[in-house]
């Protein structure tokens, strides 16, 4: 009777865990696109011309050689692999502007936003600070309706604004959630306007936050945490259903909220090294852009105890990599089976 006993105990608890394994998501599957030449730092922004052709830049903030241009065509040949000159060594979010269709690329390292001739490399300033701006850290891009320019500013916590053909920027909005004492210590990074472009989501890093500021009539309101724990909400696009895609830099994924933020997929992983020293999967990934039914992702690889932080969860990892990727999977978002 004992051994029976034992038995069904044994089934019942089976019986219990069960249900929980139809929770697991469905991650999809992360392809290599494209591999960077040999010798390029870690691929940062990216963006994807009327063509489908898909733009990424470089970031080495301690290197010294200029930051990179690199094309790839949709099959991920290499196009084009150009210095963006004049341009320090830490490039980061790049995009095509909808009205003028100039390629606006953010130097980090110079504290301008540039005008890139996305043939050449050649650029000039597009963006700059007002005079006496010191500590900025411009990080990412995006537009409104109107063709007014957007980009974040991960250490001031401001979102500075300028208009369509450049000039001095504004402080659009400044606020205490769009900073962070947390890691990695970047505030408000990747940015998008709902489809309605009545509110701008912005991920902060370090909080590991995603923060919605309400817009009316292009006058910003106080923003407000919209959704917690997307861990190292980095880059962020919005589809045309008001779903929020994010890259989650420190869990090596792409996190998907639907317009309420409720989580509704969790896509990708990393799947360790290549034996040639490219990661497999997703490995810190950063910024992301959609061209058809495809997520294009660059994965930073970045060690961040080279930049002089303290040792990351995928440090050790990065450390490995020799050969730089941008990786891609399908804009598809799987049911959560059992979720009903």
């Amino acid at each position: 009777m004992r051994q029976i006993c034992r038995h069904l105990g044994f089934a019942l608890a089976l019986a219990t865990l069960a249900p929980l394994t139809a929770f697991a998501w469905d991650r999809g599957e992360v392809e290599r696109f494209a591999t960077l030449p040999e010798g390029d730092a870690n691929p940062e922004g990216i963006t994807a011309d009327k063509h489908g052709n898909i733009y990424a830049t470089t970031f080495d903030p301690t290197g010294a050689n200029p930051g990179r241009l690199v094309v790839f065509d949709r099959h991920g040949e290499l196009k084009r692999n150009v210095a963006v000159s004049p341009g320090s060594t830490a490039l980061l979010g790049l995009a095509f502007h909808p009205q003028t269709g100039r390629l606006l690329v953010i130097d980090f390292g110079a504290g301008v936003v540039r005008r890139v001739d996305p043939d050449t490399g050649v650029s000039s300033v597009f963006m700059s600070l007002p005079t006496g701006t010191t500590g900025s850290g411009l990080n990412a891009l995006t537009f409104d309706k109107s063709g007014n320019v957007y980009v974040s500013d991960s250490f001031l916590g401001t979102i500075w604004k300028t208009g369509p053909a450049g000039g001095v920027a504004i402080a659009w909005v400044t606020h205490s959630t769009l900073t962070t004492t947390g890691f990695p210590p970047f505030g408000a990074n990747g940015l998008a306007f709902n489809n309605k472009g009545d509110a701008l989501f912005v991920a902060n890093t370090g909080n590991d936050q995603v923060i919605k500021i309400p817009v009316a009539a292009g006058i910003p309101g106080t923003p407000e945490v919209f959704v917690n724990s997307v861990n190292g909400a980095d880059g962020l696009i919005i589809d045309d259903d008001d779903n929020i895609w994010i890259c989650a830099n420190q869990a090596d994924e792409i996190v998907v909220l639907d317009k309420t933020g409720r989580v509704i997929a969790k896509l990708g992983d990393f799947d360790g090294i290549s034996k040639s020293g490219k990661p497999r999967g997703l490995l810190f990934p950063a910024s992301l852009v959609r061209v058809d039914d495809w997520i294009y992702i660059t994965n930073l690889s970045l060690d961040v105890t080279k930049i002089g932080l303290t040792q990351a969860v995928d440090s050790q990892w990065a450390a490995q990599v020799k050969r730089q990727t941008i990786a891609r999977l399908k804009a598809k978002i799987p049911p959560v089976h059992g979720s009903h």
